[in-house]
């Protein structure tokens, strides 16, 4: 007897191959039948007409933040309610294991850190996981049985370093004992279920001290060291950023990237390919990495985003802004020596300086204050701007665009929300993309799901995209474009029976309507532990959602359940060779 039967659902199944129609049954968690519609004769528990409606595999985001949130939030909310049933965790070399049990200062440490590099609420994250865990098995287990997606998680290296290293960590280098005992505590990681290693050597990357976070502080041969470790082990992979992954690798950077994932024979994805007609060497240098690896016998996959996620900034707490040279000494400063500085024509005009030249990289973009959208605002003074752009403001009040949003957030001591508009959402940009997407190596992702959460909100990347691709500038087609959100990560990562509708894979399934789908504008929300604040989106024309053949969401509702698997390298993945 079939546990559930969708009857005459529009099949993309994730290959890249024409839809067709099809009845799709479900038994004890796996996909039992794909039949032409009218032909299953095997009774049902459930059944439901899905006629007009599109049933695609479950959506594999491949660059996530989960770590923390899901002890709190088991649903991994807003990702599940857009179609996502697998998540990558453990990315950017951050993770909350392995924490030294002898040390529980490493936990603490671990939560500045997280809060200050990856946004997260550091209430929420000293209330909302236990933090119960040592090893990173420990940390697996007490995840095990309790979540509603499937989860797969890299091994953190600052949390190796720090664990061999404690405080010697930052700014040390590891002696030979302790780079065996680093390799140690890996295999150790690896053998629990890791996927493998990700690491950090980006200059946008400090600690809740300021300090740059540990594994910045590794040299190439401690990163090849763990590299090879990574080859020992069935199903496992390398995730790596330097700084060059925000504008454009150094030659050395490169040389670095192909010998890790060499020496590996494992592929070694990064995040993210900004893509962007107005800087047109961009891609072609980003790709080089991936050029030379397989020349080497390495794969290097380059993650990038199909549509533009908007991010807030602030001249009061901690954004983007603050990695511009030479602002963040500025806006560091207690708030009435930052308005200050910030009102001095001088300060501004250096700024400005600093923020269009080449050093800035790829936060040239944010400098372009004409553009900026005012969010919320906390003054009398600022009644009535919310949604109106910089520059109009500006040329009413004879201003120039900059020193107009400085008086406006000095109105609200900094608190204003500042959303800038893109600058590479024109005609060309677009075009690249369509092209560059079309790479065997690179692939979408880079969402960034659970972290920068009151800044951003990168989950719904999958139905905006799938929208755009049925209704908006139709740059890719439904099957391919479904393939690109399922199975392509899927395969990246090796998982196992997951990433396509094919008998006796796992019934991780999406069923939406493809004339709605869709993402609703990001709103704030309070539902962090401790009422903390996050970005949140409403997902458009997802009828339903199921993990492992357990419905998990039904019209943008979670029904409860949580059938999801802790994703363990070699059981759940098998090995993507490079060689």
């Amino acid at each position: 007897m079939l546990d559930h039967l969708i009857k005459g659902a529009t099949v993309v199944d994730g290959t890249g191959a024409p839809s067709y129609t099809a009845d799709v049954g479900i038994r004890d968690g796996r996909i039992a039948v794909v039949a032409p519609p009218g032909t299953v004769t095997e009774e049902a528990g459930t059944s439901e007409d899905a006629a007009g409606l599109v049933l695609a595999p479950g959506f594999v985001d491949p660059h996530t933040h989960y770590d923390a949130q899901l002890f709190w939030d088991p649903y991994a909310t807003p990702s599940l309610n857009h179609g996502v049933t697998t998540v990558a965790g453990g990315n950017c070399g951050f993770t909350l294991a392995p924490l030294h049990p002898g040390r529980p200062a490493d936990a603490d440490y671990t939560r500045r850190m997280m809060s200050k590099v990856e946004g997260m609420s550091l209430v929420a994250l000293e209330e909302g996981a236990p933090w119960s865990w040592s090893s990173f098995g420990e940390y697996l287990d007490a995840l095990e049985g309790r979540i509603a997606v499937n989860a797969g998680f890299m091994v953190g290296h600052c949390a190796l370093r720090r664990y061999v290293m404690g405080e010697d960590a930052v700014g040390g280098q590891p002696t030979p004992a302790q780079m065996d005992e680093m390799l140690a505590l890996f295999h150790e990681a690896m053998e629990a279920g890791a996927w493998g290693l990700s690491t950090t050597q980006s200059a946008t990357h400090s600690d809740g001290d300021g300090k740059p976070v540990a594994s910045r502080h590794a040299g190439p041969a401690e990163l090849l060291a763990l590299s090879r470790a990574v080859a020992e082990h069935e199903g496992t992979q390398i995730e790596a950023i330097v700084a060059g992954c925000l504008d454009q690798f150094s030659d050395e950077e490169i040389e670095l990237l192909v010998a890790m994932s060499a020496e590996a024979g494992r592929p070694l994805n990064w995040n993210v390919l900004t893509i962007d007609a107005a800087v047109p060497e961009r891609v072609p240098r980003q790709l080089i990495p991936s050029e030379r690896a397989r020349e080497a016998g390495g794969r290097i996959v380059a993650l990038t985003m199909p549509i533009l996620t908007p991010m807030n900034m602030s001249l009061g707490t901690f954004c983007a802004l603050n990695l511009i040279p030479g602002w963040g000494e500025i806006l560091g400063l207690p708030v009435p020596e930052r308005i200050a500085k910030l009102r001095d024509p001088g300060v501004r005009a250096e700024m400005l300086r600093r923020a269009e030249s080449k050093e800035a990289g790829v936060f040239r973009r944010l400098a372009h204050f004409g553009r900026y959208v005012i969010g919320d605002t906390y003054s009398t003074a600022n009644e009535g701007l919310t949604g109106r752009v910089v520059q109009d403001i500006a040329a009413e009040r004879g201003q120039e665009p900059f020193a107009c949003l400085i008086e406006i957030c000095a109105n609200d001591q900094l608190r204003t929300v500042l959303w800038p508009m893109p600058t590479d959402n024109d005609p060309a940009s677009w075009a690249l993309r369509a092209e560059t997407w079309q790479h065997e190596d690179v692939l979408l992702g880079g969402s960034d799901a659970g972290a920068h959460l009151d800044r951003m909100c990168g989950a719904p990347y999958t139905t905006r995209f799938l929208g755009d691709c049925l209704r908006g500038r139709k740059l890719v087609g439904l099957e391919q474009a479904v393939k690109m959100l399922t199975d392509d990560p899927a395969r990246l990562f090796g998982l196992r029976d997951r990433g396509r509708i094919e008998e006796g894979w796992h019934a991780d399934l999406v069923l939406f309507d493809p004339e709605r789908i869709d993402a609703d504008k990001a709103t704030l929300v309070h539902d962090l532990p401790g009422d903390s604040p996050r970005l949140d989106s409403r997902a458009i024309g997802i009828n339903a959602v199921w993990v492992n053949g357990v419905e998990t969401l039904r019209e943008d509702v979670v029904t409860g359940a949580v059938p999801g698997t802790v994703l363990r390298s070699g059981r759940d993945t098998r090995t993507v060779s490079t060689k």
